[in-house]
């Protein structure tokens, strides 16, 4: 049953595939799996991201390729992540209820991923990371 305020994942689908009409998606059995290419300035390269969102879940985001993503300098894994080999990025702090399921992926979740590429970045070249966040 949905809830009266949830998105329906054929709707989230829908509007992540207007926003990136490249991307791909599949929904089955109350899961949406989207792949996407993410770039967050010019100079980055592309970067391809998988996002998996199951009902009355959190979406999970995970960054496909590059794999692996490079490390900077002297680090031996990556910085906020939930997992650096499956390349399972934090992108927000879900205890503070920051992402719900009456929000659109594509307007929360995709910009926030990008936010989270433009900070490795910067920690790739500086070894700080300067994204915040709760670790």
């Amino acid at each position: 049953m949905i809830k009266s305020k949830e998105i329906p994942l054929i709707i989230q689908a829908s509007k992540l595939q207007v926003y990136f009409p490249d991307s791909k998606y599949s929904v089955r059995q109350n899961i949406l799996v989207w792949k996407g290419y993410l770039q967050p300035t010019y100079l980055s390269p592309k970067y391809l991201i998988r996002v998996v969102y199951q009902r009355e879940k959190h979406p999970n985001v995970y960054v496909i390729e590059p794999k692996p993503l490079t490390l900077a300098e002297g680090k031996s894994k990556l910085e906020h992540v939930y997992d650096t080999d499956k390349q399972h990025l934090c992108i927000y702090y879900k205890r503070a209820k920051e992402w719900n399921e009456t929000k659109f992926i594509a307007d929360t979740i995709i910009p926030w991923t990008s936010e989270w590429l433009l900070h490795y970045e910067i920690w790739v070249t500086t070894g700080t990371w300067h994204g915040g966040g709760i670790h």
